[in-house]
């Protein structure tokens, strides 16, 4: 069992701002920048592009739907997208919001914000996602 379907079960805390049937976005916990946010299928696979394609298809349309939420909650241009699924074997899309597309290089020195601070930002991106 991958950490992320850990945190699916509640069995690890989470900074989570959407969920569904299908899917589970929560604030990635060495964020590059405020409201870095993760995106995941419940079911395991590791490499996102084995999902099945309505499942990749859907994927992605819930993650349109985190990112236009963290767009509103966090000051930023635009939010990055990434597909990198080297660190946990466990399909995941990054959502990052981005002022410029250094704001996107991995090997940037990652943020260590407070609990108040994620709590915060994940409060702001579900009350966005309830008006989308």
């Amino acid at each position: 069992m991958t950490i992320f379907s850990k945190i699916i079960k509640g069995e690890i805390p989470c900074y989570k701002v959407a969920e569904n049937e299908h899917f589970f976005a929560f604030l990635d916990i060495s964020p590059m920048t405020k409201g870095h946010t993760l995106v995941i299928p419940k079911i395991e696979e590791d490499y996102i592009f084995n999902l099945d394609d309505e499942l990749l298809g859907n994927m992605m349309i819930f993650a349109k739907k985190v990112a236009k939420a963290i767009q509103q909650a966090v000051p930023c241009v635009r939010i990055g997208v990434a597909v990198l699924g080297m660190e946990v074997p466990h399909a995941h899309i990054h959502l990052v919001p981005i002022k410029n597309e250094s704001d996107l290089n991995f090997r940037n020195p990652k943020l260590k914000l407070q609990p108040e601070e994620m709590n915060a930002i994940a409060e702001e991106i579900r009350k966005n996602i309830a008006g989308i």
